[in-house]
């Protein structure tokens, strides 16, 4: 496994639509395994391809919502597409291809995922509040959306430490 540099807000990749991925070989396994590192070395929930300068449609998530005496893990989706949701959340968000930067951005509440797996096997994932946001956030940058792009206001450093957001 290797750390990848992450893109940054003005590297003009970030803004390219993603291809589907069509061979589940060892190279889009790489892929996955060095975004888990680079992930885990930024302290993320999640990460999209592009943002480390591959523009295919993979995206992993750690799934938070998880029991206090279980470890939380890693979802790996490749190609995904979300195929239903429910509720609203507003809340901040924030991405580490824009460091320190976070604005409220409203998104759903629940959200049921079709993916394919690294070996090419379709399933489906759901997820509920952060993991839900992160499903959505991860899946846009496939499109080349920021959540800036959406983000209804940007926090000022005030606002983020006072602790209403």
């Amino acid at each position: 496994m290797a750390f990848r540099t992450i893109l940054t807000y003005e590297d003009p990749q970030l803004r390219k639509n993603s291809r589907p991925v069509t061979k589940f070989d060892s190279r889009l396994h790489q892929l996955l395994d060095d975004m888990r590192e680079t992930l885990a070395s930024a302290n993320g929930v999640g990460l999209a391809a592009p943002q480390v300068g591959v523009l295919r449609q993979a995206v992993i998530v750690l799934e938070t919502n998880v029991a206090e005496d279980e470890e939380e893990y890693v979802i790996e989706l490749i190609n995904p597409e979300i195929v239903s949701t429910e509720g609203e959340q507003s809340g901040a968000e924030g991405c580490l291809s824009v460091p320190e930067e976070f604005g409220i951005v409203n998104r759903p509440e629940k959200v049921r995922v079709r993916a394919q797996d690294r070996y090419g096997n379709t399933f489906e994932v759901e997820g509920e509040g952060l993991t839900a946001r992160c499903f959505c956030h991860e899946i846009d940058h496939l499109s080349g959306v920021l959540f800036t792009d959406l983000a209804e206001k940007m926090l000022t450093e005030e606002e983020l430490n006072s602790g209403e957001y």
